[in-house]
């Protein structure tokens, strides 16, 4: 399934991190929530994503690779890559803090992974915002959940 999705990560201790072409990025503790798509298996990117060990490719991938940060859960959105930068403007807008530039080399987005206070508000918001009337699925990282 192709679709958009949302990784929610928590880093537990204030951090820096090396993170490719954008340099040293301070990443104070806390949620964080980062907005990605995949045209071919969303499943297979959240999975990739999931694994320490694998080639740095994108920024979250730095993120992901680090011992501080572990992946709470996502959000798989079957729509298309056109939403994932609806979404992130989304995330802009909510009170977040973003982590400028972050993800978002290949688009006008200010950044796709903000620090976030509430994961379960922010998904009502898109839900709500983009009028997604279908129950959301969230593979969490110990079994599957739904938001209704």
């Amino acid at each position: 399934m192709k679709g958009v999705y949302l990784l929610f990560l928590n880093i537990s201790r204030d951090t820096k991190i090396r993170v490719g072409s954008l340099g040293l990025i301070s990443f104070p503790a806390g949620i964080y929530v980062y907005v990605g798509s995949a045209q071919n298996s969303v499943e297979a990117r959240v999975k990739r994503h999931l694994n320490k060990k694998k080639t740095l490719r994108w920024h979250i991938d730095y993120l992901t690779s680090s011992e501080d940060v572990e992946p709470i859960y996502a959000v798989v959105l079957p729509l298309t890559r056109n939403y994932e930068c609806r979404i992130a403007k989304i995330l802009q807008e909510n009170d977040s803090i973003s982590i400028n530039n972050f993800g978002a080399s290949d688009c006008r987005c200010k950044s796709h992974l903000y620090n976030i206070k509430s994961p379960s508000r922010l998904i009502m918001k898109i839900k709500r915002t983009l009028n997604l009337k279908k129950p959301i699925k969230c593979m969490k990282i110990y079994g599957d959940f739904t938001i209704r």
